[in-house]
């Protein structure tokens, strides 16, 4: 595949879709795709985005409002599975399963391919910037490259991380230079938070644990405290990241109660170390430096079952 437009001629119908609780790149990179099927197809040309709620900082994002909670059709012409593998789109996934074409565009080392046409690509830094790469520039316009920007940014922690490579870089500057405030989408959707927000990454901080010599480093909200706070799950992003930051640690779990005795855990890591083999051998995947999963037991069974696959993978 080389431009998605090759791939959509004569598409009466398109669904759109990315993984359930949706970050910043699956919003981006799928309100991107959105604007630009918009700007490029026929007027009468149907396209949905469908998604999990998103965070509320990304209704910065055109499109935001527009979002649909399911699929509005039984059949699409295409669907487009972003940022996941297809049987990570939750309710979505009714629409993938009967679309007469499906297209699947994603940067995750543990993405199938199953799809009519894939576009995978794992040293990707973003779903977003892969996007990107299959625009034509003539569509483009400022919105677009807004929502690809902020799905770049949050996927390579505005530019940080490993995954950002040169060509990231490039594709960055090319999307700043359509003339929106970049920096104030840096602090709106990256930084900010409310008051309940940085309580509860206080907490999380406060009552963390490390060990393995300080390699590895955990912390944990359970369902109790997230009810007292009247927190919901999005309340959590960004407590992973700062536990990567203490000094001497080579990996960050955090993890939060969604049932009883159900953990959703995410890995984070400072060293090469393949945590999207840890999270797959738990039925979960992600990136080498980035996954998660979802684990069973009490926090402490969470956490011995994570440590033991750590430090096979560390070899500690």
């Amino acid at each position: 595949m080389k431009k998605i437009l090759e791939e959509v001629t004569g598409a009466k119908s398109i669904g759109i879709t990315g993984h359930i609780r949706p970050d910043g790149d699956c919003v981006g990179s799928c309100l991107g795709m959105y604007l630009y099927l918009k700007n490029a197809m026929p007027e009468d040309t149907v396209i949905d985005v469908i998604l999990e709620e998103a965070r509320e900082e990304f209704a910065c994002i055109k499109g935001f409002d527009e979002i649909r909670r399911y699929p509005r059709r039984q059949a699409y012409d295409v669907f487009m599975v972003i940022d996941c593998d297809p049987e990570r789109c939750g309710d979505s996934y009714p629409g993938y399963e009967k679309a007469k074409k499906t297209i699947n565009i994603d940067h995750h080392l543990t993405s199938k391919e199953i799809s009519d046409v894939n576009y995978i690509f794992p040293h990707a830094s973003s779903a977003s910037e892969l996007v990107f790469e299959l625009l034509d520039k003539e569509y483009m316009d400022v919105e677009i490259a807004k929502a690809l920007y902020i799905g770049i940014i949050h996927d390579t922690g505005i530019m940080q991380y490993s995954n950002a490579a040169p060509k990231t870089l490039r594709a960055v500057a090319d999307l700043v230079e359509y003339g929106f405030d970049f920096t104030s989408i840096i602090d709106g959707t990256f930084y900010q938070k409310t008051y309940m927000q940085n309580q509860l990454m206080g907490r999380a901080l406060t009552e963390s644990i490390v060990f393995n010599d300080g390699k590895f480093i955990v912390a944990g909200i359970d369902m109790r405290t997230l009810k007292f706070y009247g927190a919901t799950s999005k309340d959590l992003d960004g407590i992973v990241n700062q536990l990567r930051y203490t000094k001497g640690v080579e990996v960050a779990i955090f993890m939060h109660e969604i049932e009883s005795q159900k953990w959703k855990v995410s890995l984070r890591a400072n060293t090469d170390i393949d945590l999207s083999k840890v999270a797959a051998y738990f039925g979960g995947g992600g990136h080498a430096k980035a996954s998660g999963c979802t684990l069973n037991g009490s926090f402490h069974d969470v956490v011995n079952n994570l440590s033991d696959r750590l430090a096979l993978e560390l070899d500690v």
